[in-house]
């Protein structure tokens, strides 16, 4: 009976998790003049990094926080999914771009986390850039957000996670190169 309890209170949590994570990717402040560009590709990119954040974060909470950063991973996979077949793209397709999408998402949170850590602004910006076709310039604002909320999450517990305090912040509004 616990073991039951326990799960279930785990799946809430990851599905809480995950609409966090959801919703802060899809911030309007975020897209737009000065922001990631509001696309498809804009969008993965978007919730790639806030995924990345929030498992830096879990990286240093307690036990079970690890394992649950990995289901918060399969969560969004299984949404991508979703959201895959949803548009139309066939039960022979979706394993492809599955996998497609897989690589991209590890690949892009290994450059970023590089990034991250040093808290390069520069080196954000400029990855971000190259993965959106972008001057490192124009999201700028982007690479100052995702560091101040990384500063914001590395404190946090995770009842201040799931309640947006942690997340709370300045949104981006424009890069320095429109500040300029």
């Amino acid at each position: 009976m616990f073991g039951f309890a326990a799960r279930t209170e785990r799946r809430r949590v990851i599905g809480d998790l995950h609409h966090m994570v959801v919703e802060q990717s899809r911030s309007p402040a975020l897209y737009g003049p000065g922001g990631l560009p509001d696309t498809i590709e804009g969008r993965f990119e978007g919730l790639t990094l806030h995924v990345l954040l929030l498992m830096r974060r879990l990286r240093n909470l307690p036990e079970p926080a690890e394992e649950v950063a990995q289901e918060l991973v399969d969560a969004v996979f299984a949404h991508l999914e979703i959201a895959l077949r949803e548009s139309g793209i066939g039960d022979f397709g979706v394993p492809k771009r599955m996998k497609k999408l897989a690589r991209a998402f590890y690949d892009r949170t290994l450059k970023y986390e590089n990034a991250l850590s040093e808290r390069d602004s520069a080196a954000l910006s400029a990855e971000l850039g190259l993965r959106l076709g972008l001057p490192p310039a124009a999201v700028s604002g982007v690479a100052d957000h995702l560091l101040a909320a990384d500063s914001r999450l590395a404190g946090a517990d995770l009842d201040a996670i799931l309640s947006g305090a942690a997340w709370a912040g300045p949104p981006v509004v424009r890069s320095r190169e429109l500040a300029s």
